[in-house]
């Protein structure tokens, strides 16, 4: 198990912050979607709350960790293979803008690489989204102020989507500020 936590992201303050979010929001009723779900600590609660959670993540290494969890896991890029639709999803992704210069060698890098602006994996996620979301369903996304928020909510509401900060209290730290947006179908 020591190489799985070598390969995968060691939860953060953006870990606990998305969880104390998710754990407003779930509901009992819930089949839930963790996309990027690392070592499984937010998918593991909601597994306590929720009807059904899935957890996915392209990272083999988290995979494992979240099955050693005893919970329903999927190695996939986002939504690729995945079916059905979901009444919420939950997406801490990868958020650090990166160059070809700071890529990290391993598994790892995906934790990390939102490509130049931050936003690569977060667009692709965003695109795929509607997809998989009941009508009435919910998503949490984390978003950075590092990959330029006004971006992000853009590109969701030319997906289809209406976005809210949450009434979380962000997340300050040296470099960026982190906020948990609700996004929904909008009408």
């Amino acid at each position: 198990m020591e190489i799985q936590k070598r390969e995968t992201y060691d939860p953060g303050e953006d870990t606990f912050l998305l969880l104390r979010a998710a754990l407003k929001e779930v509901k009992p009723s819930d089949c839930v979607l963790e996309v990027g779900c690392g070592r499984a600590v937010i998918s593991g609660e909601m597994a306590r709350i929720a009807r059904r959670v899935i957890a996915v993540d392209i990272n083999p290494h988290a995979v494992v960790i979240a099955r050693s969890k005893g919970l329903e896991a999927i190695r996939t890029d986002l939504f690729k293979g995945i079916k059905g639709k979901f009444d919420l999803v939950l997406f801490n992704p990868p958020y650090l803008p990166t160059s070809e210069e700071e890529k990290m060698d391993g598994w790892i890098n995906y934790a990390y690489d939102g490509g130049p602006t931050g936003r690569d994996t977060i667009n692709r996620f965003l695109e795929g989204l509607k997809a998989h979301l009941k009508t009435e369903g919910r998503t949490l996304l984390l978003v950075s102020s590092a990959n330029g928020i006004e971006e992000v909510l853009s590109k969701a509401s030319a997906e289809g989507f209406e976005a809210a900060e949450t009434d979380d209290k962000p997340e300050k730290f040296f470099f960026e500020q982190l906020y948990i947006f609700k996004l929904r179908i909008a009408p």
